[in-house]
């Protein structure tokens, strides 16, 4: 039988729409909580949505660009209106592409750092406003182990990530006395459709036998499962800090 933790909760997940953030709606779903699902890809939120309905589960879903402040607004206005609250954010929209440091244009730069920090300022922020009111929540801000450690080919989404990992400090220190816990997440090597479009499995083979002490990539199961554990009861003392799940790669 599932924990019911997060019975009657509810959870704003923005990149809910695939990978880690669809593993980890399910994940928060099955344990009882409702979901607001944010996602710029209008089509594969339509079909989260068929999926969560046909098995009799509630999600409100959001077409929204995290980058834009507006919209980021907006999915959070509705998000409130619909249920009165947001108990827990999931701060998980990003992308990633590989590319030499003297290859990367200024457009490229800027996306990346638009949408893996700034929108997950903006996301953060907002939501944040609705947790004061409120009096509690739980903000989980997606890094990575690329903004703990440097990685060639990645100059702008190491930035990136290494920016997500102080916000989040200073959002614990500054959101400590309204209630509210904040916590980054630094996955390792993940086995995503995002992952798998960049990687062919050769490096993936030998990345494995080289850098990962379990032996293994993980899985987006794994991910989604410390944002559950962070989210609950049993977290109700970690704040600032910086979870890496990487089957051991940072400790070489």
């Amino acid at each position: 039988m599932a924990l019911a933790r997060f019975e009657g909760k509810i959870v704003l997940i923005t990149g809910a729409d695939g990978g880690i953030g669809k593993t980890t709606a399910e994940r928060f779903s099955e344990e009882g909580a409702v979901i607001a699902a944010a996602s710029n890809n209008a089509e594969r939120l339509a079909e989260l949505e068929r999926e969560f309905t046909d098995r009799g589960r509630p999600i409100l879903t959001l077409t929204t660009d995290v980058s834009d402040p507006g919209q980021v607004a907006e999915a959070v206005r509705r998000t409130v209106e619909s249920f009165g609250r947001i108990d827990v954010l999931v701060n998980n929209a990003g992308i990633a592409w590989e590319e030499d440091f003297l290859e990367i244009t200024p457009e490229h730069w800027r996306r990346m750092l638009d949408v893996n920090l700034n929108g997950m300022f903006f996301v953060a922020q907002e939501t944040a406003k609705q947790m004061v009111r409120q009096g509690e929540g739980v903000i989980l801000n997606m890094a990575s182990t690329n903004g703990l450690v440097g990685e060639a080919k990645y100059a702008h989404y190491n930035a990136s990530k290494g920016g997500v990992v102080l916000l989040t400090k200073t959002m614990a220190i500054e959101l400590g006395a309204s209630n509210i816990r904040v916590n980054a997440v630094c996955p390792g090597y993940i086995q995503t459709q995002m992952s798998e479009a960049i990687d062919d499995p050769a490096f993936v083979a030998e990345y494995i036998r080289t850098k990962i002490p379990l032996g293994r990539v993980g899985k987006a199961k794994d991910v989604a499962g410390v944002f559950a554990f962070l989210a609950s009861e049993d977290a109700a003392f970690i704040t600032g800090e910086t979870i890496v799940v990487d089957g051991g790669q940072l400790t070489f």
